[in-house]
C-alpha cells in the first residue's frame, strides 16, 4: 500500500524559511515523478513544483526563486524548501505521486 508523510510545516514569520519533506512508503520511489501542491481556504489546489526521475524541476510563478524541490531516493524523500516565505504563501501543502497519490497535508502559515 502506497503511503505518502509530509512534516515540517509550521506557523513562521513573513520572510522566513521552512522545509517539508515527504517520505513514501513505495517500491521503486525512484521511478516516479513527485510534486508539491498547497491549497489556501476559499481556492483550488495548486502545483507548487514538481521533480523528474531525473531530477528536472518545474516551479509556479509565484515560487519561482523562492522554492526548491528536491529528492532524495536512498531515503525515498522529497524536499520542499521554502524561503522569503509570504502571507500568500500560507496553505495547506500536499505531496503527489502519480496515479492520484497524496499525502494528507501539512499546513503552513506565514503570519507575524
Amino acid at each position: 500500500q502506497v503511503q505518502l508523510v509530509e512534516s515540517g510545516g509550521g506557523l513562521v514569520q513573513p520572510g522566513g524559511s521552512l522545509r517539508l519533506s515527504c517520505v513514501v512508503s513505495v517500491v521503486g520511489f525512484r521511478l516516479y515523478d513527485m510534486a508539491w501542491y498547497r491549497q489556501a481556504p476559499g481556492n483550488e489546489r495548486e502545483l507548487v513544483a514538481r521533480i523528474s526521475t531525473y531530477g528536472v524541476t518545474t516551479y509556479a510563478d509565484s515560487v519561482k526563486g523562492r522554492f526548491t524541490i528536491s529528492r532524495d531516493n536512498a531515503k525515498n524523500t522529497v524536499y520542499l524548501q521554502m524561503n522569503s516565505l509570504k502571507s500568500e504563501d500560507t496553505a495547506v501543502y500536499y505531496c503527489w505521486m502519480p496515479n492520484n497519490y497524496w499525502g494528507q497535508g501539512t499546513q503552513v502559515t506565514v503570519s507575524s
